[in-house]
């Protein structure tokens, strides 16, 4: 999962000849929700960021409970990879709303001028957190100092905006490259790891060992996870379905979150299946994501307080976005 946070400060590889060959702002979406469906209902496609696990269970049990089907959606459901870039199926015309990494979505607008609008938030805090064993436990930043952090490649921006933030010299805290892989961390060989906060803690239990966890969101890198986009030719043509589809998927995580042990075994034959991943796994997944999911304004809301923060933090690592880039209001109307 961690591979799929973009390098701050890099562009997303392919849009410049995307919007190129799409045409920038006129680029008229696929999968629209203007486009007849099952019965009467409209065709609506939305880009996941990952492959089928408990991250994306509020749209499972959406579809599953017909949560669109009654706002009148036949949602086309794509899941992600390692090879697929969100931001590529917006301007492709692949789907009109995908799942993305502010970084990436910003940096998309910044540099490539793609005609992106954020319009929503699954976390409100990014799950990305440093990672140690409950026996030698690592609990702030400054925790860091004199100790071995395992990082990707790709995440070393962050980490080093967060240490900065935190007042911690990144030359006081040895930084070696992390293989995605917990195993190091178990046998005592570093002290932390960067790693997903809500996954990892149970791997390493499977291992035989506690973890503890701190997010790199609470000690300043305050950026958003799985922002909910949209292109502007989307948000001018198909507003209404995509209201549609927030009102649908929020009730989808409202019902998950009621219970998170209760939906991750019924799609055990289904979303789940073929991922080498055990539904307990998805159990403890689904449980530790729930605090940072939820917020007071509702599932996917923005605070203005939140937003600010964002930008700050990312203007921390080089991507320098602003307010307009994120539309509130169709959360308004929902």
């Amino acid at each position: 999962m961690i591979m799929r946070l973009s390098a701050a400060g890099a562009g997303v590889v392919g849009l410049p000849a995307i919007l190129a060959a799409c045409g920038g702002d006129d680029n008229e979406s696929s999968g629209s929700g203007g486009t007849a469906g099952s019965g009467d209902l409209a065709k609506f496609s939305m880009q996941a960021a990952w492959i089928n696990d408990a991250e994306f269970m509020g749209y499972f049990i959406a579809m599953t409970n017909g949560y669109y089907a009654t706002e009148g959606i036949d949602l086309n459901y794509l899941s992600g990879g390692p090879d697929v870039i969100p931001e590529s199926t917006l301007l492709s015309g692949g789907a009109p709303l995908a799942l993305t990494t502010p970084e990436s979505t910003i940096n998309a607008i910044v540099n490539d001028g793609a005609p992106f609008v954020i319009i929503g938030t699954q976390y409100q805090k990014n799950p990305i957190g440093v990672v140690s064993l409950a026996k030698n436990p690592i609990n702030s930043p400054q925790d860091l100092v004199g100790k071995t952090l395992a990082v990707p490649p790709a995440n070393t921006i962050a980490v080093e905006a967060m240490l900065k933030l935190s007042g911690v010299d990144k030359a006081e805290v040895n930084i070696v490259p992390y293989a995605y892989d917990p195993t190091p961390l178990v046998k005592g060989e570093i002290d932390a790891s960067i790693d997903f906060t809500t996954n990892v803690p149970y791997t390493i239990e499977q291992a035989g060992e506690k973890a503890t966890s701190f997010l790199l969101y609470d000690y300043g890198f305050t950026v958003y996870n799985d922002t909910v986009v949209v292109t502007k030719d989307a948000l001018k043509n198909e507003r209404e379905t995509i209201v549609k589809w927030l009102r649908a998927s929020r009730k989808g995580w409202e019902e998950n979150f009621k219970d998170p042990d209760k939906y991750p075994p019924t799609f055990a034959d289904t979303y789940f299946k073929g991922t080498g991943r055990t539904i307990e796994n998805e159990i403890f997944f689904n449980n530790a994501q729930k605090p940072i999911i939820e917020a007071d304004g509702g599932i996917f809301s923005m605070s203005e307080e939140s937003i600010e923060a964002n930008l700050a933090a990312l203007a921390e690592i080089g991507v320098k976005g602003s307010r307009d880039m994120f539309d509130t209001t169709l959360l308004e109307e929902i």
